[in-house]
């Protein structure tokens, strides 16, 4: 089966940075597994993957404007230590779920001073290009239900 029309397809991935580092990898567990069309992986990636075959294997190196866009310094910013009332022990490197004009958003503490604590609002790949290396284990036709829903239902998935 061609990947065409929104089928469900399965990879195994391998994702690196531009300096070769790796980043994460699906390879040793279970694959990658989306409807393809319904934008459930990164632009760049999808596209790439238009029209594989089960047993295709490519590298695929995709710029920040199909990933997860270019940094935006407008979504750093200062805050007092008030803000994190509740928590005792913050750390650079943390991640909390917080409330931006677009809805609920995840934010990373980049610095943490005596008062203040600076956030991130950014993707954490955001600005850098990616590199996949990525095998097709299988494509089947998506559900109706899952194409009504826009992912695929399985292990994970918490309705049917």
């Amino acid at each position: 089966m061609k990947n065409t029309e929104n089928p469900v397809v399965s990879i195994h991935y391998t994702l690196t940075n531009k300096a070769g580092e790796k980043l994460d990898s699906s390879v040793g567990g279970e694959p990658l597994t989306y409807i393809h069309g319904a934008g459930n992986i990164i632009p760049g990636l999808e596209k790439a993957l238009s029209e594989t075959t089960v047993g295709d294997k490519l590298t695929v190196t995709v710029e920040p404007e199909d990933t997860y866009g270019h940094r935006n310094d407008e979504q750093t910013q200062t805050v007092g230590k008030e803000m994190f009332e509740g928590i005792d022990n913050i750390e650079v490197g943390m991640q909390f779920q917080a409330d931006s004009s677009s809805g609920p958003a995840i934010v990373t503490v980049t610095e943490v001073n005596e008062d203040t604590i600076t956030i991130d609002g950014n993707h954490p790949l955001a600005g850098e290009q990616l590199t996949f290396d990525v095998e097709v284990m299988e494509i089947r036709s998506a559900t109706e239900t899952e194409m009504e829903h826009g992912h695929i239902h399985g292990s994970g998935c918490n309705h049917d």
